[in-house]
């Protein structure tokens, strides 16, 4: 079975950093796109950011461009979201999500196979 495991998550003030983890393990075959997702209480979860797999291509939504990176460390089968400059609004539940084939929008939600459980981050 697939597994995505988000780890790194938690409280922080306004301006710090944090730097979410997620491991996978069970892939059936290649996982084309890697995306970090977020859900903050009340609103629909949106598209934080997300890479081609190997390739270094990265694509991040406006609101966190300059502050987040995202990152991929294949040998260890390991996705990273370095933030930065954290606001109140990043506050959310934020999720790993791998996408088998990339060929929908790369912040759809419904284009991505396989979810992890949540880390929350809190920023106040």
């Amino acid at each position: 079975d697939v597994q995505l495991v988000e780890s790194g998550g938690g409280s922080v003030q306004a301006g710090g950093s944090l730097t979410l983890s997620c491991v996978g393990s069970g892939y059936p075959y290649t996982m084309f796109r890697m995306g970090w997702f977020r859900q903050a209480p009340g609103k629909e979860r949106e598209g934080v950011a997300a890479t081609l797999t190997g390739s270094g291509i990265t694509y991040y939504t406006d609101s966190v461009k300059g502050r987040f990176t995202i990152s991929e460390d294949n040998s260890k089968n390991t996705l990273y979201l370095q933030m930065n400059e954290l606001k109140d609004e990043d506050t959310a539940v934020y999720y790993c999500a791998a996408d088998a084939k990339a060929v929908a929008p790369w912040d759809w939600v419904g284009g991505y196979n396989y979810w992890g459980q949540g880390t929350q981050v809190t920023v106040s």
